[in-house]
């Protein structure tokens, strides 16, 4: 048996899988995140540790006792600044923060080479962008600061002792020379860093460690090996069987992500296109990135006084689409592709009062599916073909909303068995790989469909103008953002 481990944004996610890819188990450990300022997004990285033994011991003692091998996935981005004893210097500055964007523009001028070392636009969701604003403002902080990690590698320190990380993961960073699959010296040094501050690389697949014995002995388990696992992204499209050229992924958490395999490195950093190494030897990949996605979905359920999200999916499916004039532009948090605009916020336009709840909830999910729509256009301005997605995450669960996303997006949605387990299965299969030496093509195979949704010309045409009047709103609503 393999071990899984998530550290998310809202929560923790432990699953543990059978050699056959069967997940024998869940469980999950709740996250908060503090926002002290405007554009402000941290989390305690203790928190994350404490989360992770919670959601372990949430598993029966009898299948962690079988385990053989614990992969690690993580949030992207996140932060983590590290004195001499190993212990944090400050909250970690998470991928939704969006205090840095000057530095972006900073950091572009003092190393002009930055997309073309990177294969991507700066960007205030990236972790290098945060330091320079850590050096700026926080100096003694960043003179502190003796190692850089990420949420996930942060957590394989408290498992393991051990400071590394892997490629999927880093080239989020923007200091990884994401074509050479290396630490880039000009990118650190464009930080004030180098690599002394960087934990050891590794694939995805690669061991890292062993259990720490006093961690083994908490959990019931032996000193097993822990991988160096992969990007909560990566990892996702790994447990659906993304690996090939082309194969495509929908993922529906907390921000909304568009994932495609590519063979090779094909950068479109002007349109915000992200363009990552993938968590396997010689695999690259591409995304485009909305920074609200679910979490749209669960803040406007507290904001119209609704249980939760299944009443909210049922509300709008009540209302149906393109039902009213009610527009929801999905920008709580900023926006990445294809804006890159941290400062753009979230709106309800076109309300009056024949105005429903129903309507709303109709809007707001229309609203995350002409954003994606926004990012698959950059994807395939970047010269990649997108016929089909699997779909994963919480946002999984609506049908509704899939055949609104489908036939937005022009494309064919696969629901999988499993789908909503996500990168911590990812996480699970890496284990399995480095445990046993089976390949990638035999471990990260595609679980059984459970529906396929194909897109509705009719949908389409009638949401056509709504997409329209979207993207004249973002428009408007930039030209007199704060």
């Amino acid at each position: 048996m393999f071990l899984g481990i998530d550290v998310g944004t809202s929560c923790v996610k432990a699953v543990v899988t059978a050699a056959s890819g069967e997940v024998l188990a869940q469980s999950s450990a709740d996250l908060s995140v503090s926002r002290p300022q405007p554009l402000w997004s941290e989390q305690a990285p203790a928190d994350w540790v404490e989360a992770a033994h919670k959601a372990v011991l949430g598993i029966d003692a009898a299948l962690r006792g079988g385990v053989q091998a614990v992969g690690l996935a993580g949030q992207m981005h996140g932060a983590t600044l590290l004195g001499s004893d190993d212990r944090p210097l400050r909250p970690a500055i998470l991928w939704n923060d969006g205090r840095s964007f000057a530095e972006c523009v900073a950091l572009e001028a003092d190393e002009p080479r930055t997309r073309e070392i990177t294969g991507n636009i700066a960007m205030p969701g990236f972790t290098a962008p945060k330091l320079a604003w850590v050096r700026k403002h926080e100096p003694d902080v960043f003179a502190a600061t003796r190692t850089v990690l990420l949420p996930k590698d942060y957590v394989r320190l408290a498992l393991t002792g051990e400071k590394a990380s892997d490629m999927s993961d880093s080239a989020g960073t923007l200091w990884l020379d994401v074509a050479g699959r290396a630490w880039s010296g000009e990118m650190l040094a464009a930080t004030g860093l180098d690599e002394r501050h960087m934990p050891r690389l590794h694939e995805g697949p690669d061991v890292t460690g062993v259990l720490r014995e006093d961690v083994a002995r908490d959990w019931g388990m032996g000193r097993v090996p822990v991988v160096a696992g992969a990007g909560d992204n990566a990892a996702g499209a790994l447990g659906v069987g993304v690996l090939d050229d082309g194969q495509g992924m929908l993922s529906l958490g907390t921000s909304g992500v568009i994932f495609v395999a590519n063979a090779a490195f094909r950068p479109n950093p002007a349109q915000a296109v992200h363009a990552f190494c993938h968590a396997l030897p010689g695999v690259w990949h591409q995304m485009s990135v909305h920074l609200s996605a679910a979490s749209c979905i669960d803040w406007a359920a507290r904001a119209c006084n609704v249980p939760g999200p299944a009443e909210f999916f049922a509300l709008a499916e009540q209302a149906g689409a393109a039902s009213g004039g009610e527009l929801f532009l999905p920008y709580l948090s900023g926006e990445r592709t294809p804006h890159n605009d941290p400062h753009i916020r979230a709106a309800f336009l076109g309300l009056g009062n024949e105005s429903t709840t129903p309507r709303l909830a109709a809007a707001v999910l229309e609203g995350v599916a002409f954003a994606h729509a926004d990012g698959i256009d950059a994807l395939r301005g970047a010269g990649t073909r997108i016929e089909e997605l699997c779909v994963i995450g919480g946002g999984s669960r609506s049908a509704h909303w899939g055949r609104i996303l489908s036939s937005v997006l022009g494309v064919r949605l696969v629901y999988l068995h499993g789908g909503e387990v996500g990168p911590a299965l990812g996480g699970a299969r890496l284990a399995q790989m480095a445990a046993t030496g089976a390949s990638a093509a035999e471990v990260c195979t595609r679980p059984p469909v459970r529906a396929v949704i194909e897109p509705d010309p009719d949908l389409a045409a009638r949401l056509a103008p709504k997409r329209e009047r979207f993207r004249a709103a973002y428009r408007a609503l930039s030209a007199i953002k704060e």
